[in-house]
């Protein structure tokens, strides 16, 4: 049984996987040290674990069973055509190596929608080639009241009028709006050069793009702890 841990900018996951298949996911706020190696303690039969660390340091963790510590020295099950590997996110690795697992020898494009949205694109051979990183659904509501005098927080909201009428109306419009086109229009544009493109949208804000999900584009709310055990399974014989 494998062990996964996924610490990001703001929570830490914990899931096991059996055979390929997940078990069960906890999920703790990244501060909730406690709570998470007091879970950790209640496991039994855990044969390896992997550890993606983002946001928080780990070191805390106890563990009496091998470890890998996801990083930019590790083996990964697919190729990187990218300028500066040792700068890419271990999020971003792990989710291209979902794609390259559960859809072998499809161009691919993963879109993550939490702290930051993130593009990330893996082509039919297995190549990881990039993509891009923007500022989350979150990180725009909050910098309006932190850049401006007047405009006040608002709390995300999966509806909108394109027309706002109040001031909390019109951020709403300006942000989330905003949002989804922005992600509407990346998935066309990697479109019109992919053709045959399968586009899995994840992450917190995830369900934001419902509406979307037909054709190629899928929703896969685990797709990350998916990728990080299969580079754990990967480099099971060298743990």
């Amino acid at each position: 049984m494998n062990l996964i841990f996924d610490f990001g900018n703001s929570q830490a996951k914990i899931a096991r996987f059996d055979d390929g298949l997940m078990l069960d996911k906890h999920t703790f706020p990244v501060f909730d040290e406690d709570g998470i190696q007091k879970t950790i303690s209640s496991f039994q039969e855990i044969e390896r674990a992997i550890v993606s660390n983002v946001g928080k340091d780990s070191t805390f963790l106890n563990f009496p069973f091998p470890v890998l510590v996801l990083n930019s020295e590790t083996s990964i099950p697919f190729s990187l055509e990218y300028q500066t590997p040792k700068t890419l996110g271990m999020d971003r690795i792990a989710l291209a190596a979902a794609a390259a697992k559960i859809y072998p020898k499809q161009n691919c494009l993963i879109i993550d929608s939490g702290t930051c949205v993130t593009y990330d694109f893996i082509d039919e051979n297995s190549v990881y080639h990039g993509g891009g990183i923007a500022p989350g659904l979150e990180m725009r509501l909050k910098s309006l009241p932190h850049f401006t005098a007047k405009l006040p927080l608002i709390e995300k909201s999966k509806h909108f009028n394109l027309i706002g009428q109040s001031t909390e109306e019109s951020i709403l419009s300006g942000t989330i709006g905003g949002f989804k086109r922005e992600v509407e229009a990346t998935i066309e544009a990697y479109k019109s050069r992919y053709p045959s493109l399968i586009t899995i949208i994840t992450g917190g804000d995830a369900n934001q793009f419902d509406y979307l999900l037909k054709n190629s584009i899928f929703a896969a709310p685990d797709f990350l702890l998916t990728g990080l055990n299969h580079i754990l399974e990967y480099n099971a014989e060298r743990l």
